[in-house]
């Protein structure tokens, strides 16, 4: 292992280490955004590490929203770490709230379709695995609601397309994450509930993972739609 590289960047995993020196590289401007990182088989010998163990770190790099990958085209660099992100727009008003799920649906309709056309078998293995984690949240009682935003992100990273994963991730999901707070408190989700929940989430899984990107796009239209009917409910007074 080449020692000199990771010796200054802490300790922790060989993987949390490249992913450390990496992000450091990126905030001393070495790789811009819009610049490509060295191939996986560099990134392997530059460390004496294996490329599995590469892999893993820029799996991580993906997931934070900092490089997107594609196959045969390399990882390329989206935004620097910490780099200042859109400030949500605020919600006063219920119709501020109806104006926010048409918004979503539009943004996210795009990002599913995309996500049908362009995802890879990585790409299914992030979004399965989130969809996991968010089925084993919701079933033991808890709100779920930061394991529906890791849904909903991989969702967006499938797609390839950087501007659907940055507005989701600097727009849509603080607003959402505002929005459901309240009724998150009180909200004591039934069994039923939970499992219309999950079938609206299996079915945008199973239309991109058939690469229908119609079916992605109305699958996550009619869950949005549903999940404004359930913010609104909840605030209707007894």
């Amino acid at each position: 292992m080449n020692e000199s590289l990771l010796h200054n960047v802490g300790v922790g995993s060989l993987p949390d280490r490249i992913y450390a020196h990496v992000v450091e590289s990126i905030l001393r401007g070495d790789f811009a955004p819009s610049n490509k990182l060295p191939t996986e088989g560099a990134l392997a010998s530059q460390f004496g590490v294996s490329r599995p163990t590469v892999r893993e770190a820029l799996a991580r790099l993906r997931s934070d929203g900092i490089i997107d990958s594609k196959r045969g085209a390399g990882s390329t660099v989206i935004r620097a770490p910490g780099s200042p992100v859109v400030v949500a727009t605020p919600i006063k008003s219920l119709a501020d709230i109806e104006r926010y799920y048409a918004f979503r649906s539009c943004i996210e309709m795009g990002a599913a379709a995309g996500a049908a056309e362009f995802r890879e078998e990585a790409d299914l293995e992030a979004l399965r695995q989130a969809f996991d984690a968010l089925n084993t949240a919701m079933e033991a009682g808890h709100s779920g609601a930061d394991e529906d935003v890791r849904f909903h992100l991989a969702i967006a990273r499938a797609s390839h397309n950087p501007f659907f994963v940055t507005t989701i991730d600097t727009s849509v999901a603080p607003i959402r994450q505002f929005i459901e707070l309240a009724r998150n408190i009180t909200d004591k989700k039934s069994l039923e509930r939970v499992r219309t929940t999950q079938a609206e989430h299996q079915a945008i899984v199973d239309a991109i993972t058939r690469r229908s990107p119609g079916d992605a796009a109305e699958a996550i239209r009619i869950h949005i739609l549903n999940a404004k009917r359930r913010i609104f409910e909840s605030t209707q007074l007894p």
